[in-house]
């Protein structure tokens, strides 16, 4: 997501000459042309994907690194999670640290590269729900790719497949309607109407597990956004999941919008994962 901007109060004259504070919805801002991905963009998605391959995969040391340069490999099959990042791309230091910390508990990963569209749509929130949902679409394209390129590794274990994202990433994650992935994993997305879709369109299995970590202030998905355009949200994904007995949701006192990385995310996130099958 694009950095908070906080919401400012106008204040608006009303029947009677009384006076009542309105938030004042901050201006977004959409750029780039590009909407849909190519075949080429697609295929670009994984080979410029960030792949953390842990010891038992590589045979060796870790490997962190870009798809297309993974070195051969003397190593076993480990489980994946692929990873969808959210709308600040893979520059994002903390997705770097997320993986490495992953191949530490012996998971490898990879992250599909969203920018290798050229040109592609960024934003600054809020924009109109109908640029949101083309955004939504093109990143439900990247998990394909990505599951086709998994196919040929001898590391992935397609028994042991983790579908997970961050804010922007953890919508279709959300809406994922494969069968392929044992287990799903949302950071920073709450599951629920607001500015950021036309309607939630969650759609998870009742069998498989989920876990949902956000802050319980989060500066986009939380009642603390004057602008989340609906004054019921709770903030997480408690209502979608409430029906589902493998749920799980941390909500993270006072922590920021992108809470990878936190004690408390790495602790859910690895307690989660040890409930799956066993590296």
């Amino acid at each position: 997501m694009a950095p908070f901007i906080p919401a400012i109060a106008a204040l608006l004259m009303v029947a009677g000459g009384s006076v009542r504070a309105q938030p004042l919805v901050p201006a977004g801002e959409l750029k780039g042309s590009a909407w849909v991905h190519t075949r080429e963009s697609l295929a670009a998605t994984v080979q410029q994907a960030d792949v953390c391959l842990p010891p038992a995969a590589t045979g060796a040391a870790t490997f962190c690194g870009k798809f297309n340069s993974i070195p051969p490999l003397s190593g076993r099959r480990v489980p994946v999670v692929v990873f969808l990042h959210g709308s600040s791309g893979l520059g994002l230091k903390a997705i770097g640290e997320w993986q490495q910390w992953l191949a530490s508990l012996g998971y490898a990963s990879i992250a599909p590269d969203s920018f290798a569209l050229a040109d592609r749509v960024t934003y600054k929130s809020p924009i109109d729900k109908e640029s949101y949902e083309r955004i939504h679409a093109l990143r439900a394209t990247e998990i394909a790719p990505a599951l086709a390129a998994l196919r040929g590794q001898s590391w992935a274990d397609f028994g042991r497949l983790i579908l997970a994202g961050t804010s922007e990433g953890a919508v279709p994650v959300a809406r994922y309607p494969g069968s392929e992935f044992v287990a799903r994993i949302l950071y920073a997305w709450s599951c629920e109407a607001n500015y950021f879709v036309k309607e939630p369109r969650n759609n998870f299995e009742p069998s498989k597990p989920v876990l949902n970590v956000i802050s319980a202030s989060d500066p986009f998905f939380s009642r603390s956004n004057a602008w989340l355009g609906n004054p019921e949200a709770q903030g997480h994904c408690g209502a979608a999941l409430k029906e589902y007995a493998r749920a799980s949701i941390l909500l993270v006192p006072n922590a920021p919008h992108t809470l990878l990385n936190l004690p408390a995310t790495q602790s859910a996130t690895a307690g989660f994962l040890s409930l799956l099958a066993k590296p």
